[in-house]
């Protein structure tokens, strides 16, 4: 497995609280662990509970240093919600690949007035700068899955396409790190999120 990270992989999870960010970049930093790799992580999550922002940090690789992904070096960009994709773009890296739900959870500034609303063409300005963007219904995927609340695992599944771990990898990590309860609608979430555009 070292041998496919010859550099570090950056990858950044944005959402909002309740959206279960920090879940996925949890289950993402104990396969990486579990494949023999180094792994960082960094979470900001003020004011999560309300809704706020929740952004994590990961990063991957033979030896990593610094949790910290420095402006212009996130190689992937994965966001639960389409105005906190807009809100990273100025840190990507110029070949950042862009996995959004198109979901919009409009922020407290929004209902009082204080900021505009989303742009109607939110997607169209991100895909405007990215050409590796693309976007998903993670929310309609995850009911179909019995549980709307699994959208991060339909993420994570559309992710789990771009780096190199076995699917079996992915599944028993995921296994151990949701309540047993759930983990049947989880895995099936991860399943059809990985089959999307497949």
């Amino acid at each position: 497995m070292k041998k496919d990270f010859n550099k570090t992989i950056n990858l950044l999870f944005a959402g909002v609280g309740g959206q279960g960010v920090l879940l996925a970049s949890d289950i993402l930093s104990e396969i990486a662990h579990a494949a023999g790799l180094d792994v960082k992580k960094s979470d900001i999550h003020g004011m999560s509970q309300r809704g706020g922002s929740v952004v994590s940090q990961v990063r991957i690789g033979e030896k990593v240093y610094s949790p910290i992904i420095r402006e212009g070096e996130v190689d992937f960009l994965i966001a639960f919600e389409i105005l906190e994709a807009l809100r990273c773009l100025n840190i990507l890296s110029e070949k950042c690949r862009i996995i959004v739900n198109n979901q919009k959870i409009y922020p407290i500034s929004i209902y009082n007035g204080k900021e505009n609303k989303h742009p109607k063409d939110d997607f169209e300005l991100i895909k405007k700068r990215y050409k590796d963007a693309e976007l998903m219904d993670g929310f309609a995927i995850a009911e179909k899955a019995g549980d709307n609340r699994a959208v991060n695992l339909v993420l994570l599944g559309r992710l789990s396409n771009y780096l190199p771990f076995e699917q079996t990898l992915w599944e028993g990590v995921i296994k151990r790190c949701v309540p047993p309860s759930s983990v049947e609608k989880n895995l099936h979430a991860f399943k059809l999120g990985r089959r999307v555009g497949l």
